[in-house]
């Protein structure tokens, strides 16, 4: 069933049940179907046939995504920590001719719309697109020019619907949205697939989530959030469950609700998901990428195995070529990028993998990360990066090895806690094998930030190496004892530039 006709049904079937609550109270699913029929009408009658959507998450962005796919209009969600040429460049390349938001442009024509500032201009020629794209999404945010990955409306009823399949048994009644919109992860698990289980979604701007700009969040927010609400599924990233983990600590109510937790965005240790379970938090690790339309395997209750992203769904192919990496294949399959033509039925998705024999998948790295060190060993940083999210000072860790005798680490740690920080790392290396030991350390936390993370907190390694790495590390490091505070050079925007971001 297409999601606009699931709406249909839920709002003939379950009329007056909630479909979306947040700060203004709940919204049935009549009351819903009826707000995106008119906005579908709206969009119909001005005849737009691709908006960009920058909005913060709430009802609105809710109704705008199920109209667009009503009406047959292409959406463009708009990260809301892109810069304003961030901003231009993603209008002017997916050719929208509507954008809806909380503020106008002086040069853009104003419409009557109830649910934000909608806007309309002219497009003469328009930018080539397959003719099923119903969503462009943007994986990179760097200065100069995002990448647009068109998704086709099957590859995201397929992918909806598995996940469905998968989750139904769990009886999952609400649904807290963490992430923003934008990311594709959140926006088809938080909007879509509640939708099509027919679950509550609680829906709130991310300031009351606890996010403080795109790259600091509140932890006690974050608690006074979940108490409230009590939901029973989320959707977060690594860094987020480690503060789910010290919410758990801090407050066993808060998280009591909960039934389902996915980790997905990046690498995460067996033994802090254990750690995790041993305060009752039932976190499952998931794998996916935008060009697959977002997740492509998933750990659940029953078929779990810690260490791997799961089972991939079914329906989906996967293959591991000569060089380790990983294809996937299927009706997920992106339309293309941007501006390119049809990348066909199979992703290269550049990730080193391995799929066990009982069909569980591990994702090892990203292929083009691997370092070789001036002894001639080849390693991953995200596997010693991982392991470094069990040490409770460090928030974050950015290895760097290439071509050198010992492994410099960026180390972004709690305020003041630099020695506990050093003093947990040097246990982890007793750990490691040597070769991937971390040696000088060097404490910063513009790690942490734009633009050398993406909205969901995933690391841009690449504008990182370009900006902190492109002279000696090792001396630098050494010269201040491990200890730096960076300020940012004026040329990083630029460097960043060349940072991709491919996972949700």
């Amino acid at each position: 069933m297409m999601l606009s006709s699931a709406l249909e049904s839920l709002a003939l079937n379950y009329p007056g049940q909630p479909a979306v609550n947040g700060l203004a109270g709940p919204v049935t699913w009549r009351e819903l179907n009826d707000h995106v029929c008119r906005m579908a009408t709206i969009l119909t009658q001005n005849n737009i046939r691709r908006l960009a959507v920058e909005l913060d998450n709430g009802l609105p962005w809710v109704i705008a995504d199920l109209a667009c796919l009503k009406a047959g209009v292409v959406m463009i969600p708009v990260p809301l920590f892109f810069s304003e040429q961030q901003k231009d460049w993603l209008l002017l390349s997916s050719s929208a001719d509507a954008r809806l938001a909380t503020s106008g442009k002086e040069s853009w024509h104003t419409l009557d719309c109830p649910n934000g500032i909608l806007q309309q201009r002219r497009v003469d020629v328009p930018a080539p697109l397959a003719h099923d794209t119903v969503k462009i999404t943007f994986t990179s945010g760097t200065t100069g020019e995002p990448k647009g990955v068109c998704l086709r409306e099957k590859g995201i009823n397929f992918t909806t619907q598995a996940l469905a399949k998968r989750l139904a048994p769990l009886g999952i009644e609400r649904h807290l949205v963490v992430l923003p919109f934008a990311t594709l992860l959140e926006n088809l698990c938080g909007l879509y697939l509640p939708l099509t289980l027919g679950v509550e979604t609680v829906v709130l701007p991310l300031a009351e989530v606890g996010f403080r700009g795109s790259s600091e969040f509140d932890l006690e927010q974050f608690i006074t959030t979940l108490t409230n609400w009590q939901p029973q599924s989320l959707i977060l990233v690594p860094e987020l469950l480690r503060l789910l983990l010290l919410a758990a600590q801090r407050s066993p109510e808060a998280v009591r609700s909960l039934k389902f937790v996915a980790v997905g965005g990046g690498k995460v240790p067996p033994a802090l998901l254990l750690q995790a379970r041993k305060f009752g938090l039932p976190v499952y690790e998931g794998y996916g990428l935008s060009e697959c339309g977002s997740v492509v395997a998933l750990n659940v209750p029953g078929e779990d195995k810690p260490g791997t992203v799961g089972k991939p769904l079914e329906g989906l192919e996967l293959q591991v070529d000569a060089n380790d990496v990983l294809h996937v294949s299927g009706p997920v399959a992106m339309a293309g990028y941007l501006g390119h033509a049809d990348s066909g039925n199979a992703i290269d998705t550049g990730d080193i993998a391995r799929v066990d024999d009982q069909g569980f998948l591990a994702i090892e790295g990203r292929h083009k990360h691997i370092q070789i060190t001036a002894f001639g060993r080849n390693f991953s940083p995200e596997w010693v990066e991982s392991e470094a999210m069990l040490c409770p000072a460090v928030l974050r860790l950015v290895v760097y090895g290439e071509g050198l005798t010992r492994n410099v680490a960026l180390v972004h740690c709690l305020p003041g806690h630099e020695e506990q920080a050093r003093a947990q790392l040097d246990a982890l290396n007793e750990r490691l094998p040597d070769y991937v030991r971390i040696g000088p350390l060097i404490f910063t936390d513009e790690i942490a930030k734009p633009p050398f993370v993406t909205p969901n907190g995933r690391l841009r390694r690449r504008a990182v190496y370009h900006h902190f790495f492109a002279n000696n590390p090792l001396s630098q490091a050494e010269t201040n004892h491990g200890i730096l505070s960076t300020a940012r050079c004026p040329d990083c925007q630029r460097q960043a530039a060349d940072a991709e971001q491919r996972h949700y």
